[in-house]
């Protein structure tokens, strides 16, 4: 790592730069480096002090941003969003960096400076880290009220998973990486008409069933916006995706939610599919064949005749996959895991729910919080 002097932006804002991981970054005067602190296909992003509040905050510089449009519309879709939402289980977007200058072809890279958190959920899972009853409802609360902050106000994730889950050393979670939400402000439902993969040149396989840079869906000639198979990272993918239906809801998240739950308590992936075939199968030897009549969401009469052509499965008890798993634990995680969409819980109704109706009881006051580090077993204390 490296520092040295900057110019100013377009904006007259003066500018440090500085070299971490192999990468170059000029922003804010502000910011001091601390360290690098990930990086992957989307950049490199490092932790930074602000000397300005001498709070941190971590920088996602995201390079030659414009040279795919794919993924050029999806860091502008994320900006978008952020800059609306004010939640505390929603990622905060603090600053945005200006151009180097006003000259366009000058402006290559983008800056994105976050909140900074510790780690995420997914490497808590891969960790040795013992995760208490207390934790894990703790952790599912704030999933649900992220979810339900996003849903209220008409956006899907649509790319739930446990590194899309930021925590820190109080357990706190706030949920991010919102470059595949997309708002449903007009109706209910959003068209995904186009289930047929297509991978961008950006594209790398990632090592929780996905792609690392997600595709991005293109209007078709009536202007309608089609879902491809590759929106949801597959092994949080919900079954009407890969059935071809016609429509998703908000409901393909709470399917996520359900899969993440049971993660938090088996400590690895629940449907570690292959491809999409692998995946109904492995989601069928968890939560059984549906009955013919249970599938009145799936409209494409090849995936019907796919499913009723699948050996017929019983449902496994929760209780015996899940021995660690408290009896309201596995009531919530079976109403999640269903099928048919319209029957799954909804963010609200999950709130409602037993299995985290003592927490929401101690969040009417808006300071109430589990202050314990993830070591520690949780003990309900006012901030």
């Amino acid at each position: 790592m490296s520092a040295d002097g900057g110019g100013r932006t377009c904006a007259g804002r003066p500018t440090t730069n500085f070299v971490s991981a192999g990468t170059r970054f000029i922003v804010d005067a502000r910011y001091e480096l601390i360290k690098a602190i990930g990086h992957g296909a989307y950049g490199v992003v490092v932790s930074a002090r602000d000397n300005d509040t001498g709070g941190k905050v971590a920088i996602k510089k995201i390079p030659c941003v414009f040279e795919d449009a794919v993924d050029a519309k999806r860091v502008l879709r994320e900006i978008k969003l952020l800059r609306h939402f004010r939640h505390d289980n929603i990622i905060g977007l603090i600053d945005l960096q200006p151009p180097p200058t006003a000259v366009l072809a000058d402006f290559v890279d983008i800056y994105m400076v976050f909140e900074l958190l510790e780690t995420d959920m997914q490497r808590v899972i891969s960790s040795r880290q013992v995760l208490s009853e207390d934790h894990i409802k703790y952790f599912v609360y704030q999933l649900l009220r992220g979810v339900k902050g996003l849903h209220s106000a008409g956006v899907i994730h649509r790319d739930l998973k446990p590194s899309n889950l930021l925590l820190n050393a109080d357990c706190d979670l706030k949920v991010c990486d919102l470059g595949l939400a997309r708002g449903i402000t007009r109706s209910e439902r959003g068209s995904a008409a186009d289930l047929t993969p297509r991978k961008s040149a950006s594209s790398k396989t990632g090592q929780d069933g996905g792609t690392g840079v997600a595709e991005e869906e293109e209007p078709d000639q009536t202007g309608s916006e089609l879902l491809t198979e590759y929106v949801v990272t597959r092994w949080y993918r919900a079954p009407e995706i890969m059935l071809s239906c016609s429509e998703y809801t908000r409901a393909v998240d709470m399917w996520a939610v359900g899969c993440i739950i049971t993660e938090l308590y088996l400590r690895k992936t629940l449907f570690p599919g292959k491809d999409y075939i692998h995946q109904l199968r492995l989601i069928a030897d968890v939560c059984g064949t549906p009955p013919d009549e249970e599938l009145n969401f799936v409209k494409s009469k090849k995936a019907r005749r796919f499913m009723s052509d699948m050996r017929r499965r019983e449902p496994r008890d929760f209780r015996e996959l899940l021995p660690t798993a408290s009896a309201e634990a596995i009531d919530m995680i079976t109403r999640l895991l269903v099928w048919h969409p319209e029957r799954r819980m909804t963010a609200v109704e999950a709130l409602r729910h037993p299995c985290v109706l003592l927490l929401l009881s101690l969040r009417a006051c808006p300071h109430a919080r589990i202050s314990a580090s993830c070591c520690d077993t949780c003990a309900y204390l006012p901030a």
